[in-house]
């Protein structure tokens, strides 16, 4: 890997330290290095502030102990890493070589180098892709029963999946919840077989085989009343009375801009294999939150690891400049 020396472009935009994706992750490392006095730039990506801008009430986030609106909490953090000098970038970027440095990355309108990245581009959950259940996210629908299973106390629950992240799901939430049926698309669950028979020996958990939720209702009434059912062997339709649905198949890590370059593992996330807690396998480049974490995906362990990530790429700067 070459020196580190800026780009000759006179437009490409050069700054010590970018970071991309303002989640709880990217919105931290940019406070910590911008009180570092680096003057970070943050690259917002396709969905600014995260996926906390999709959730309503967070309850579990130290030091707001009435809770507090997911938007709010990043809109705050996003002013307190401004306040310290943080150059917050409204752009996506569509490619990146970090075969050298400086690091390169382009959008579709915009050239930027830097002598270190921090990649907090996170995990986006998958979807039904229906519209109902669109519409009626953060109203019921959810993709985190550690972050919901709270606002579902005796309340009849859905949870779709049928792998580990699906039987943990519905165990975690019948501590809540007065019922618990899970929705599996095949006969059999792929779970393994320890998270299998606990979630089988539960009481409060029922399954629906064969079958796919193919509505939620209802969207009129901005809350989740029930789901259509379709058995995928018969075609028969039947509705489920219940006050949430979880949706428990699977987050899919934002890593395609780095597929070829940085080390992932089997399962798509960011290895972190560095002379660094937060580095990867490239030297200078670090990576915080959900996009290097399938174990935990929590905002305050996002928020954690972001500044682990800031510390360790100033660390690593000030090492290079000498």
């Amino acid at each position: 890997m070459s020196e580190p020396g800026h780009d000759t472009n006179p437009d490409t935009i050069h700054r010590r330290i970018i970071i991309l994706g303002s989640g709880c992750a990217g919105l931290t490392a940019a406070l910590y290095n911008a009180r570092a006095d680096l003057s970070p730039m943050v690259i917002d990506g396709p969905q600014p502030g995260g996926q906390l801008t999709i959730t309503s009430d967070v309850e579990n986030y130290p030091g707001f102990p009435e809770g507090i609106m997911g938007p709010e909490l990043m809109d705050r953090m996003r002013q307190q890493a401004v306040r310290f000098g943080t150059e917050i970038v409204n752009d996506w970027v569509e490619s990146v070589d970090l075969s050298k440095r400086p690091f390169s990355l382009k959008s579709a309108t915009s050239s930027y180098t830097c002598d270190a990245l921090i990649v907090s581009t996170g995990a986006s959950a998958k979807w039904l892709d229906i519209d109902s259940e669109k519409s009626l996210m953060g109203r019921g629908v959810s993709a985190c029963a550690t972050c919901d299973g709270f606002f579902f106390k005796e309340k009849d629950i859905v949870v779709v999946g049928g792998g580990d992240t699906a039987m943990e799901e519905a165990t975690f939430l019948t501590k809540f919840g007065k019922s618990v049926t899970v929705v599996h698309r095949r006969d059999q669950l792929r779970a393994s077989k320890i998270m299998q028979e606990k979630a089988e020996k539960n009481p409060k958990i029922s399954f629906v085989w064969d079958s796919a939720v193919e509505e939620v209702h209802d969207v009129s009434a901005a809350k989740v009343t029930g789901v259509t059912l379709r058995n995928l062997k018969t075609q028969e339709t039947r509705r489920l009375e219940c006050q949430g649905l979880f949706i428990a198949i699977g987050h899919q890590p934002n890593t395609r801009l780095f597929g070829d370059q940085l080390e992932l593992d089997a399962t798509g996330y960011i290895r972190l294999t560095g002379t660094a807690p937060t580095m990867t396998s490239i030297e200078g480049v670090f990576a915080a939150g959900d996009v290097a974490d399938h174990v935990y995906r929590q905002a305050i362990t996002a928020a954690g690891s972001g500044c682990q990530a800031a510390i360790d790429a100033e660390r690593w700067l000030e090492a290079q400049e000498g």
